[in-house]
């Protein structure tokens, strides 16, 4: 019988951020165990992946571990892979930071295991044909996608056992390709199934002069015990330990052989150009809501229909769609690369090395994107990446000005739309203004804390949520506990941490930023804003202001006007709002001047409303996260409440300080939790992702008449 190699490649990672109890679980579960498995078998040779934030953590909590590791690559057992340090998506970066980031993971493979590695973890094997050029330029040989990449490039299944070279301007790279089956049969099926399909793929005929058969098995270490029902199948249950059994009785055909042995021993197939992908489910989470639910009907008909004729030229979107799908995320990556210009500008050496590893903690790839483990929906993790970037950045800034106090103003496209925004940087603070939307507020960064207090995320439409739907129309919907059967993300029933959750799905129409101006109906109210069914009046939510910078050296006043309407009994009465921001160097806060103007010829009689969100992570927990209202009325900042006649309320997070605001004119809030619906690999959950408060006060005016108030934003740190 021909002999078959067998690359398996397990990729170990947890994000900038996490929850020290969640790594350690993770620890418990797979990658300890996993360790002491291939302890006992040293004949199974594979290639291991241990991102930078895990490196971080296994050091400093379980510095055994990596010299245990040491002692599998000295005897040739294990090979190690590099990537980017902090996890990076690589094609989101600029190629500065994709060298320097690699190259601090070369550096910490050579210090931790002895050896310069010469093959890379993609990751999320997100795939763009530029990245041959960085890659061979860092010193590797080859990288590892999926056969989804090839498929779509127009190979079949018989062309995707072994490796490929492909390049970018003369720049070449090896690409190994991870089989759909042997990742979703890896641990999930019988062991004895998966040795017959292996023995199936060594007994195919081979051309004469044509290259061994490889195949590849490259995924998350975190499925063998970490994701649901795997734990006891994997340990306790035995499979792991079968599955390395078989690999080693079965070593007279089935060779065992990490892909950098691969390509001592193995020629490459030939030649190969792969367009941009990524794994088969990144291509649909990418897609728009409704694009994305049809694309998975569209796919679940044509399997059961046995069209793998059509099914391999099925792409969905690609990854870079999640800056279109979600304005925050677009955000987050444009503020990164606002810092990285900044940090790699910086003079001293020392700086900046220091700001540029803050830079890299901020790039990694989590928040930037979202399917079934989280990702921009986690906010912990949001916050983590924000607070790198806040705190490189003001090194950055602060190393660029020679006095304590200053302030800067730029007019610019940073969000890449073709439409400026205003940026207001001060020692103390940087405001993100985003004209063309609402003028409103997209990102409040407190230095002090390190802290982006705009961090939410606003509730949209995911595909999936008809599902959630559908199975709680037609009694499916599985609530609470954990699977009882083994399940992975292809096959899993659709479960709910909680019930009645689809009863708590609403969508926003808008982006949950701060400064956000409403005008609605005197009736209106709480539950209908909460809910977002209620009816807005005005156009002036999230449509174009016009704007005019001033600034002395030492502050900035940003003008925001809009000669909008009202819609009240379907006639469109005229009416301006200008809102006029003024930010001092040195302080900690803002003041907005609103002036509005009724500039038809009728009376309006309505309600205005200024909507703030604040997004502090902690906001849910049971003490210590309040809103304290004028007269001591206190609410937790989960709470759904309204309060009458108030002019100040504080956001309270004690552990951070206090935002205060403050208006001039008495006013009635509405407060409630913004919570998002999502799916992850336990079920759907609901997450909060921060706080909304509106202030409203009437609005009568006649024709020409203003309405006036001032509101003042201040931040105070806790003693904590």
């Amino acid at each position: 019988m021909n002999k078959i190699y067998l690359s398996l490649i397990l990729h170990n990672h947890q994000p900038v951020g996490n929850y020290d109890f969640v790594i350690a679980d993770a620890y418990q579960k797979t990658y300890e165990p996993m360790l002491t498995a291939l302890e006992r078998h040293p004949a199974v040779r594979v290639a291991l992946h241990y991102s930078g934030p895990l490196r971080d953590w296994l050091i400093a909590q379980q510095p055994d571990f990596i010299k245990r590791v040491r002692a599998l690559v000295g005897r040739k057992q294990i090979e190690i892979l590099t990537s980017g340090y902090y996890e990076p998506v690589l094609t989101a970066l600029p190629d500065a930071d994709k060298l320097g980031q690699i190259a601090k993971m070369n550096e910490a493979v050579l210090k931790d295991f002895g050896v310069e590695p010469i093959g890379m973890w993609l990751a999320e094997r997100v795939w763009e044909p530029h990245l041959p050029k960085p890659l061979h330029e860092a010193g590797l040989r080859y990288t590892i996608v999926d056969d989804t990449h090839f498929k779509y490039g127009g190979y079949v299944d018989d062309d995707l056992f072994g490796h490929y070279v492909t390049e970018e301007q003369g720049h070449p790279l090896n690409l190994f390709i991870s089989l759909h089956y042997l990742r979703f049969a890896t641990p999930w099926s019988k062991v004895s199934e998966i040795i017959d399909w292996l023995r199936q793929q060594a007994t195919r005929p081979v051309t004469a002069g044509a290259p061994p058969r490889v195949a590849v098995m490259g995924d998350d270490g975190e499925k063998f015990g970490l994701w649901p029902t795997t734990y006891d199948h994997c340990w306790p249950g035995g499979w792991v330990e079968e599955f390395f059994t078989a690999l080693e009785q079965n070593a007279d055909w089935l060779i065992t052989c990490p892909p950098g042995d691969v390509l001592k021993q193995v020629q490459p197939i030939g030649r190969a150009y792969l367009p941009a992908a990524s794994y088969d489910e990144m291509n649909v989470w990418s897609l728009p809501a409704q694009p994305s639910h049809d694309l998975v009907k569209i796919k679940k008909q044509l399997q059961a229909e046995r069209r793998i004729d059509v099914l391999r030229f099925i792409k969905g979107g690609m990854w870079r769609s999640f800056m279109v799908k979600y304005p925050e995320i677009n955000t987050l990556h444009k503020r990164m690369l606002w810092t990285s210009n900044l940090v790699h500008r910086m003079k001293r050496v020392g700086a900046r090395n220091a700001a540029l590893d803050q830079l890299w903690a901020g790039q990694c790839s989590s928040p930037y994107w979202h399917g079934v483990f989280g990702g921009i929906y986690l906010f912990h993790i949001r916050e983590a990446n924000f607070a790198q970037l806040i705190a490189a950045q003001t090194q950055a800034e602060q190393a660029a000005h020679a006095t304590e106090e200053w302030l800067n103003i730029d007019v610019t496209d940073l969000d890449c739309d073709s439409r400026p925004e205003v940026i207001v940087s001060t020692d103390a603070q940087w405001l993100l203004l985003d004209p063309d939307g609402g003028g409103t507020l997209i990102e409040w960064d407190w230095r002090a804390r390190n802290l982006n207090l705009v961090n939410t995320l606003s509730r949209w439409r995911e595909g999936y949520h008809q599902d959630l739907i559908d199975a709680a129309a037609n009694g499916s919907l599985i609530v609470a506990g954990q699977p009882t059967k083994l399940e992975n993300i292809q096959t899993a029933a659709t479960r709910a941490k909680e019930p009645e959750l689809e009863k708590k799905l609403f969508i926003d129409w808008y982006r949950r930023a701060s400064l956000v101006d409403h005008v609605f109906a005197p009736a209106e109210t709480l539950n209908h804003f909460y809910r977002s069914q209620y009816s807005e009046w005005g156009d002036f939510v999230n449509q174009p202001y016009q704007f005019k910078v001033a600034r002395s050296a030492k502050k900035a006043t940003i003008t925001l006007e809009r000669d909008g309407g009202v819609w009240i009994d379907s006639v469109c009465h005229p009416l301006q709002v200008e809102k006029k921001i003024i930010v001092d160097a040195g302080n900690e806060g803002f003041d907005v001047f609103y002036t509005v103007t009724n500039t038809g010829g009728e009376k309006i009689t309505a309600r205005f409303g200024l909507e703030t969100n604040w997004g502090i992570s902690g906001g849910d927990e049971a003490e210590g996260s309040y809103t304290l209202y004028a007269g001591g009325v206190l609410h937790r900042l989960n709470a759904l409440e309204a309060v009458s006649g108030s002019k100040d309320v504080a956001v309270v997070v004690e552990r951070v300080g206090r935002g205060l605001i403050r208006s001039s004119e008495v006013a009635d809030w509405w407060q409630f939790p913004l919570e998002t619906i999502s799916l992850s690999e336990a079920g759907y959950e609901r997450n909060y992702q921060g706080t909304t408060l509106m202030a409203h006060w009437p609005l009568e005016l006649e024709p020409d008449a203003t309405w006036k108030c001032k509101i003042h934003f201040e931040l105070v740190k806790s003693a904590k």
